[in-house]
């Protein structure tokens, strides 16, 4: 198998046999991340801005993981309960890109998420 399934400890899909992201080749992509604490296996606590802030966490170490970086993402996509979250995501977007010359595509689509998750990143990323 080509496939490299990516998985990190306290992070996952609520015990489903679904990994976090896969690569193949060159080319990594992920379901949808959410603002899980690892070291408590749940959502984090403190709103939209706590659950960002482990997402983003979570999603580089997922790129890590799979043998890249913030660097090699094309395209990422958020998912929100509520449009008011996007401060929360933009506060750790600009911190990973503060340069607007720099950016991966982004989109971001307002839908219900179970359990008390606010929020979730998706990436494509392509190695150099």
């Amino acid at each position: 198998m080509r496939q490299k399934s990516i998985h990190l400890p306290g992070v996952g899909h609520s015990g489903a046999p679904i990994p976090l992201g896969a690569r193949v080749g060159n080319i990594l992509a992920t379901g949808g991340v959410s603002g899980i604490d690892p070291a408590t296996g749940k959502i984090a606590e403190g709103g939209a801005d706590a659950q960002a802030k482990h997402a983003f966490q979570n999603m580089g170490n997922i790129l890590k993981e799979g043998g890249m970086d913030w660097g090699d993402v094309v395209k990422l996509t958020v998912f929100l309960v509520d449009d008011a979250h996007r401060g929360a995501i933009n506060k750790y977007w600009l911190e990973i890109y503060p340069d607007e010359h720099h950016r991966p595509a982004r989109h971001s689509l307002v839908q219900n998420l179970r359990g008390g998750v606010l929020l979730q990143l998706e990436v494509l990323a392509v190695a150099k």
